[in-house]
């Protein structure tokens, strides 16, 4: 695997929505929709949202660390979310669509704690993004997958605005 290349995992609600603002950043070079954090193994969507699996709707995203660092993926993150809601963002209710950011590398903490901090200044309400170890991650069922992509007037709870504003961030650095 090449070196400049990490992974995170975010939730940020209904994953329709946030897995298509992901791609559009200029670094992500990959995504994946599925359950993070589950209790059982391979879960159904019927088995997510019915909330007794405690898995999160997320999304699986790598990233060239030589055109976007974490602090930056995260500050996007952030731009997309509520960060002060608990399970829930936009018209979407249910422990599937709490906000959580899983790490697979211990060295990301420092820095997700860093950003949530920064970020707290911006609220008066308390951040209560979920921040752990990823535990597992099941991709989601085929259909889920570039939902948006397929289903350009399918529903999302992220205004369009907001995918606009991603694609035409940059972050190559000047060389």
């Amino acid at each position: 695997m090449d070196n400049n290349i990490k992974e995170i995992y975010l939730a940020g609600g209904c994953f329709w929505g946030t897995e298509h603002y992901f791609k559009m950043i200029d670094g992500v070079i990959f995504t994946e929709v599925g359950y993070a954090n589950s209790v059982i193994d391979n879960p159904s969507y019927e088995e997510v949202c019915s909330g007794k699996t405690m898995a999160a709707e997320a999304v699986h995203v790598k990233y060239d660390t030589s055109v976007i660092d974490l602090e930056i993926l995260l500050n996007m993150y952030f731009v997309s979310i509520d960060p002060t809601s608990v399970n829930k963002q936009g018209h979407d209710v249910g422990l599937q669509y709490r906000t959580g950011i899983y790490f697979t590398d211990e060295d990301d903490k420092s820095i997700i704690d860093e950003v949530i901090l920064k970020q707290q200044k911006n609220y008066d309400d308390e951040i209560v993004v979920e921040v752990m170890p990823l535990e597992n991650f099941y991709a989601a069922e085929d259909y889920h997958q570039d939902y948006l992509d397929k289903n350009p007037n399918g529903y999302c709870h992220l205004p369009l605005e907001l995918f606009e504003f991603a694609s035409k961030m940059s972050f190559r650095k000047n060389i």
